[in-house]
């Protein structure tokens, strides 16, 4: 599936789409077992405080479509993808939730204009 590929493959698909945007927006892809992806959900769109990116919202439709695995993938209108500290504590919480819930989290990233940041590459991914 798209997520086996690596995060590279996952950048492409959402580079175009994602690097003009004006706001910041995060999407959660919704996997299966063998890791195909059943399908894409925008969460929010905005600033991305804890009280809108919330796993309750982020994991809502991943229970009820049985995903295995979940991908989050979010962009940075200033075209610098590092990760702010909130992104930071935010894939922690979303990881936190994921494992009490049997739910893999396989990577989180963030889309610059012309250059990306995984959390799976970089070994940001706690757990």
């Amino acid at each position: 599936g798209m997520a086996g590929k690596g995060s590279r493959q996952v950048f492409r698909h959402f580079q175009e789409r994602m690097k003009d945007l004006k706001k910041e927006a995060f999407l959660c892809l919704l996997l299966d077992t063998r890791h195909m992806v059943i399908r894409q959900e925008q969460i929010a769109v905005g600033s991305l405080n804890e009280s809108v990116v919330h796993p309750r919202e982020v994991f809502r439709s991943a229970i009820s479509e049985s995903a295995a695995a979940v991908l989050f993938v979010h962009n940075h209108p200033s075209g610098d993808p590092a990760p702010s500290p909130q992104d930071k504590k935010l894939t922690e919480r979303l990881c936190e939730a994921g494992k009490l819930m049997g739910i893999q989290v396989l990577d989180h990233i963030v889309i610059g204009h012309d250059t990306y940041y995984s959390f799976a590459e970089n070994g940001d991914l706690p757990g």
